[in-house]
């Protein structure tokens, strides 16, 4: 894998609209003053991408426009770090033009960037895994450097500041408060804080033993059901097939498989659905444990454990639940194709080489 370097003072940072157009229409304008103004407090310059500002209409219409975004992010010598608006959900229209320009993928082994988003940004993730670059399943830029109240909220602020040089990349340990999602996002709402409440859980082990490694992969769940049975759109698993964006079985083995559950707050039928897609794909029998999310507002907090027992078909297969990262909030940032190590004895998930952890993978 190839590994991007850390953000410096003076850097120039890409914000692209890779899947949902909102961050242009005009009920985000407050998000993008606030987000500029929270990156400049970095000594970072922020730079909107031609495209990235033409609303949903547009780029739903355009997605040759996100890809050019990205395309000229990569090209662009300055850049040095890339910043997803938002998710959305249909990414995945990107690939034909991303995936058969040489120039682009030239330019993504040339000058590997930081990268970071979540959500749909899923497919993203995967397709820089498949060209061999780490990428961040981390804060984007809507809901994190946009959050509207005062500050952003501290751990999801540390997440951030791990990108930064100098910034501390010590191991992930359960917040010690979660936050319910907001119900107004509008100007109005400009300094209100979120509805807080205090962790009476932490990260859970659901099954199998309490200490395991691996290399990190994988995403939000809905997107990468998506990816593999094109419920959302039907020529989505075609696209995906054709340039073998989900990894395939060989790829799994020994990994930490990471999956988190989106805003849509899947029911427990589908949610089943989609982790039994998984494991036909033969994922559960090749990885070497599973970090899961907290599901957002918690939603089938408990009928969702019940499920992971079940569908995963491994009881010895380690489960830990209740990470904060992806829809819950706040959200750490997870690297793909990084050595991680879970130690529930420390109740800690240690990411790298280095510290406490003993690192072999």
């Amino acid at each position: 894998m190839r590994f991007a370097e850390k953000l410096r003072k003076g850097d120039r940072v890409a914000v692209v609209s890779l899947s949902s157009g909102m961050l242009g229409e005009e009920f985000c304008s407050h998000n993008i003053e606030i987000g500029v103004r929270r990156l400049r407090q970095y000594g970072l310059e922020p730079v909107f991408m031609p495209n990235s500002l033409k609303g949903i209409a547009h780029l739903k219409a355009h997605p040759e426009a996100r890809a050019m975004d990205l395309k000229q992010a990569f090209l662009d010598e300055s850049i040095r770090g890339i910043i997803c608006a938002i998710g959305g959900d249909d990414t995945y229209r990107l690939l034909p033009f991303l995936m058969e320009d040489a120039e682009f993928l030239n330019a993504v082994k040339m000058h590997p960037k930081l990268f970071t988003g979540f959500s749909d940004t899923t497919v993203n993730h995967l397709m820089f895994y498949k060209l061999g670059l780490s990428t961040y399943y981390g804060p984007n830029f809507i809901c994190d450097l946009g959050e509207i109240a005062d500050d952003m909220l501290p751990y999801s602020r540390k997440a951030f500041e791990s990108y930064l040089e100098g910034g501390a990349c010590g191991p992930i340990e359960s917040s010690e408060v979660w936050y319910e999602e907001r119900t107004d996002f509008s100007r109005a709402a400009i300094g209100t804080e979120r509805t807080a409440h205090r962790e009476e859980r932490g990260f859970e082990l659901l099954q199998g033993c309490g200490s395991f490694q691996g290399e990190l992969l994988g995403g939000c769940l809905e997107s990468l059901y998506d990816i593999l049975t094109g419920n959302r759109y039907e020529d989505q698993k075609s696209i995906c097939e054709k340039y073998e964006i989900f990894p395939g079985k060989d790829q799994w083995a020994g990994k930490i498989l990471f999956i988190e559950t989106c805003e849509e707050k899947p029911e427990p039928e589908l949610f089943e659905k989609e982790l039994t897609a998984l494991r036909e794909k033969g994922v559960f029998d090749a990885v070497n444990g599973i970090i899961v999310g907290k599901p957002q507002d918690e939603a089938y907090y408990e009928e969702y454990k019940y499920i992971l027992r079940r569908a995963t078909g491994n009881g010895k297969l380690p489960i830990v639940y209740n990470v904060n990262f992806g829809h819950s909030t706040p959200r750490c940032a997870l690297p793909y194709g990084v050595a991680a190590k879970v130690d529930m004895t420390r109740r800690k998930i240690y990411i790298g080489a280095g510290g406490d952890a003993d690192l072999h993978v």
